[in-house]
Formats: C-alpha cells, sequence, structure tokens
C-alpha cells in the first residue's frame, strides 16, 4: 500500500530540502520484499494469461535493453520500470481477499484522486486559465500526463462511490469525481479530452435500465456546468483536433511517430531500447527535424522502444486483462453478493478504454496504473473464484443430505464409485 502511494501520487516532490530526494520507496520497496521472503505466509504466484504475459514483457524489455541504442540513458530508466513490475510480482502474491484488494484500489485511487481534486479546486479558482499540473520529476509531471491519470482513475472512484456504505463517503466520491473531470478538462489536453468522452459513450451504453438515463442526465449536467466557465482559449484548442495539420503541436506528433514507424522498421524485433527518442536517434531517422520530440503515444512509443515484437506483446497483455474483465462479469452475473466484483470489473473496463482512447496520443506506457488494473483483474478473478467455490460446498452438501433422506444411504460399491 505504502508503495504504491509513493509511486503513483510522489508525495515527496511536493516537499523541499532533503526530503525531496530521499529513498522513501527504496526503503518500502526493500522493507517489503524482505518482510515477505520471511513470512511465513503461503506464497504462490497466480499462472494466469495476464500474468504469464506480464512476465514475457518484463522479460522482452530486459533483452531488448541489452541492445539499446541509447544505453547511457536507457538502464537507469529500466531499474525504474523493473522496480514497479517487481512490486506487481509482490503484489500479486501478498494480495488474496476481498478487502486487501478493496483497500489498494482505496489507495491508487486516492493517490491520484488528490490531484484532481486539487486541480479541480484550482481550474474553479483560476477560471481554466491555466494548465492544471502533476508532481515534478515523475511520470505524470506534464498535464497530458496528469490528464491521462486522471482519466484512469474516474472510473474507479465510480467503482467506490457504487459502494459506498457512508453516506458523507458516497457524497464526497461523487464531489471528487466533478472535481476530477474539471482538472482533466483544465488540463488543456486533447488526448485526455477525447478519452473521457469515450469512457462516458461506453459507460453509458454498458448501463441497463433506468439507470442510463439517470446517468445520462448526470453526465449532460456534468459537461454543461463544466463547459459553462472555460474560456474561449480552451476551445481554440480542442478545435485543432479538426484541423491538426496547421497546428504546431499536432505536427509534432506525426512527426514522432514517423519517427517510430522508421527506428522500428529499422529495428524490428527488438527496436531501440528504453530512451530511444533522442536527438541523436532523431537525426539519424528523422534528420529533417532538429530536435527529438516525445513519442505522444503509448503505441508509438513501445513501437520504437521494444519492436513490433514488444508492441504485440503489449497489446495482447491489454487484450487478455480485458477479456479476463469479461469472464468475471460474467461469472457475477446473477450473484447479489458479487456484486462489488462485477462494478470493478466493469469499471476497470471503462478505465482501459480511457487509456487506450487517451494513450494513442500521450506517452505513458511504462506508468504504474495501467498494469495495476491488469494486477487488480487477475486478483479480482481469484477472489471471484475463490467465494464461488466456497458457495458451492454448502450446496454439495446440501444435496447430498438431501439425496440421503429420499434414498437412503449409498452402498459400499457405489461410494467407491
Amino acid at each position: 500500500m505504502i508503495w504504491s502511494w509513493l509511486g503513483i501520487m510522489n508525495p515527496h516532490r511536493m516537499t523541499w530540502g532533503f526530503a525531496y530526494d530521499f529513498p522513501f520507496s527504496m526503503i518500502v520497496g526493500v522493507s517489503t520484499i524482505i518482510s515477505f521472503v520471511f513470512s511465513k505466509d503461503t506464497k504462490r504466484f497466480p499462472l494466469t494469461p495476464v500474468t504469464i504475459v506480464l512476465v514475457v514483457w518484463v522479460l522482452w524489455m530486459t533483452i531488448t535493453n541489452f541492445v539499446a541504442l541509447n544505453p547511457l540513458e536507457a538502464w537507469p530508466y529500466w531499474l525504474r520500470v523493473f522496480k514497479i513490475q517487481v512490486m506487481l510480482f509482490v503484489t500479486l502474491m501478498v494480495i488474496r481477499d476481498k478487502e486487501k484488494l478493496n483497500m489498494l484500489v482505496w489507495v491508487v485511487t486516492l493517490s491520484l484522486a488528490f490531484f484532481g481534486i486539487k486541480g479541480g479546486i484550482f481550474a474553479i479558482a483560476t477560471g481554466g486559465q491555466y494548465m492544471v499540473q502533476g508532481p515534478e520529476d515523475s511520470f505524470i509531471t506534464g498535464n497530458t500526463e496528469i490528464s491521462l491519470a486522471l482519466t484512469m482513475i474516474l472510473p474507479l472512484m465510480r467503482y467506490l462511490q457504487l459502494n459506498a456504505n457512508n453516506r458523507w463517503i458516497w457524497c464526497g466520491l461523487i464531489l471528487g469525481m466533478f472535481l476530477t473531470t474539471l482538472a482533466i478538462i483544465a488540463s488543456y489536453s486533447r488526448g485526455a479530452f477525447l478519452a473521457v468522452i469515450a469512457m462516458g459513450l461506453f459507460l453509458w451504453l454498458k448501463t441497463k435500465g433506468s439507470k442510463k438515463i439517470f446517468l445520462g442526465i448526470v453526465m449532460s449536467i456534468i459537461v454543461v456546468s463544466t463547459l459553462a466557465f472555460i474560456p474561449d482559449k480552451w476551445f481554440d484548442k480542442m478545435a485543432t483536433i479538426q484541423t491538426y495539420d496547421e497546428d504546431a503541436s499536432a505536427q509534432g506528433r506525426l512527426d514522432s511517430w514517423r519517427f517510430a514507424i522508421n527506428l522500428a522498421n529499422d529495428r524490428p524485433i527488438q527496436g531501440g531500447g528504453f530512451q530511444s527518442f533522442s536527438d541523436l536517434l532523431f537525426q539519424k531517422y528523422s534528420p529533417d527535424l532538429k530536435r527529438a520530440r516525445d513519442a505522444h503515444s503509448i503505441y508509438f512509443q513501445v513501437l520504437a522502444q521494444q519492436g513490433y515484437t514488444g508492441l504485440f506483446i503489449f497489446l495482447l497483455l491489454g487484450f487478455l486483462t480485458w477479456r479476463t474483465a469479461t469472464s468475471i462479469l460474467k461469472s457475477c452475473r446473477n450473484d447479489e453478493q458479487l456484486r462489488w466484483a462485477q462494478d470493478l470489473a466493469a469499471m476497470i473496463q471503462v478505465s482501459l478504454v480511457g487509456y487506450a482512447v487517451g494513450g494513442a496520443f500521450l506517452s505513458l506506457a511504462y506508468f504504474d496504473v495501467p498494469y495495476l488494473l491488469a494486477t487488480f483483474v487477475v486478483l479480482l478473478k481469484l477472489v471471484v473464484q475463490e467465494s464461488i467455490q466456497a458457495d458451492a460446498v454448502p450446496r454439495t452438501r446440501a444435496t447430498v443430505a438431501r439425496s440421503k433422506f429420499l434414498f437412503g444411504p449409498r452402498k459400499k460399491s457405489e461410494q467407491v464409485r
């Protein structure tokens, strides 16, 4: 829980002095791993399609880094990503019940909701005149990165609100979702704006019955009240989606994508390794550009750095995460006790839609949250399976008891069979 909080929220980046660079995460990570090794609890790594592909993904990123084109910067970045993945493996072996899983969802959600609520208040106070930014020296420093992270967290806030038993918490989450939506819009990110639209449409289509009408009314009120105070320059920025060929920022994205394709075509299997978007490599694969640009897309980021092979593994991980969530929805459909699991699986799918759409224009391929969503799905599947099996045992015993009452005890030969 503490590792996830430090890694996602980066609270030390909002301090000064020694605390700004103090290795809090390293201390927590080492302490957790040591206590995990010496713990007497059962340690089992769940072998599922998602976890197997996740292991392959980590191995592939390591292999490509041995042949990276920018090794001096690639290895420090690999270490940063590798630590995240190792702690995900620990999480998969530690958490095994509903309470701990929900606690982790709360930690992840609040770690980013903090910036959403703060950013929403900031947007109201300034009339949306300034961009909402993330914490310094983190995955979500820029306005586009924090906007995609907040987009992914909105559905998890909805899940917590749906299952909140306390009225004040329920109302607080409603307010938090509204302020987070304001923060996303005030980030001036076109990719996040499209992601929010895609998520809202998907969520509305998945809602059934009278709830669909209610949700449509609520979403309409939020949109109208949000856009009412947004300044004209925000609309001018969003209008460039249609006139991308005249916008310098949009052209920069296209230049980065062409660079990624050129690099991947030259090294189709392994790509260029981490930190491939450098000035030196841009001079080789996009000589008409004066300086390097950001990837501006999770897909082209992975394509350039991990090759076509890595892109396939990355997409396969997302597909299997989606399919696992779908199987959870089917198994919980008629079980009222597992309604919470159905809500969580559905909201994870909504979050994946936001990541898939917004990620097409933003670079967050190695951020913690998408991989935590895959972890949530695996753990949720295990919890649901254990719950269904536990419910099946009393029913089986009751069936045997009724059989004895009606037909008498079985003969020894039948018992053996």
